[in-house]
């Protein structure tokens, strides 16, 4: 079978995929290619159906569109759509998905969030939510990145971000839905078969050398709680699709 993105917007049913008008036929098949045997290993890694990959048909993808100067990959709150660059965007596909996802359940979680509000930085700030035995297990996840093994302190992932901050005078590192990104790219290295366009340099990159990702014991703990969320959040969805399916 021949990849394309028509068939990767089937498959997940992506709702827009976009390419870039400087893109050539020859670069787009290439990237078809890279895009689906890297959405494959995520897909796979988190145990958990196409729907969620697709945020249930909310996300839209582009590649080679536009862009920002020195950034080759980033996600649009507003019109929910996911942008890699079309020569330095490997690398960065898991990053950029969960910061998709992490908006996407904001407003499944939570009451009431803004509309470009991450569910990270709102679990930070005490935001009130509907109690769930998922959202519990979401919780537990950036608890593993953001907090110490104690939960009484910020973790030592958040001490390295503020520290990298106060150098490069910026607010970015720090941010919680930054920090919980770059661990899920950690989760997600250490967990699926090498992929170089859906993740790579959480472990020897000059950022992972600066403590920018999950470290030792804190890196085994956040890999914990996020295999078991989204394990259970595919079992959920699983069981909802038979439920559906038997009463035909």
């Amino acid at each position: 079978m021949t990849v394309s993105f028509v068939h990767i917007r089937r498959r997940y049913d992506f709702r827009s995929i976009e390419i870039g008008r400087w893109v050539t036929e020859t670069e787009r098949d290439r990237a078809a290619v890279r895009f689906h045997d890297a959405l494959i290993t995520l897909m796979n890694t988190l145990h958990v159906p196409e729907e969620v990959i697709s945020l249930k048909s909310s996300l839209g993808l582009q590649y080679g569109i536009g862009g920002q100067l020195g950034v080759c990959a980033h996600y649009i709150p507003a019109t929910r759509q996911l942008a890699l660059a079309k020569n330095a965007g490997a690398g960065s596909l898991a990053h950029e998905w969960f910061h998709a996802f992490d908006h996407y359940i904001a407003g499944k979680v939570f009451v009431q969030p803004s509309r470009q509000a991450f569910a990270s930085s709102l679990w930070l700030n005490s935001q009130a939510y509907k109690s769930h035995p998922l959202t519990a297990r979401l919780f537990r996840c950036f608890e593993a990145i953001l907090l110490s093994k104690d939960g009484t302190q910020p973790s030592e992932l958040f001490r390295a971000s503020q520290k990298v901050d106060r150098e490069q005078q910026v607010l970015y590192w720090a941010r919680p839905e930054e920090m919980c990104a770059r661990a899920f790219e950690a989760f997600i290295e250490d967990s699926a078969p090498y992929n170089s366009f859906l993740v790579r340099g959480t472990r020897s990159s000059p950022e992972a050398r600066l403590g920018l990702y999950p470290e030792g014991e804190q890196r085994d703990q956040v890999a914990a709680a996020f295999g078991d969320y989204f394990a259970q959040l595919g079992r959920a969805l699983g069981k909802a699709s038979l439920a559906g399916s038997n009463k035909h």
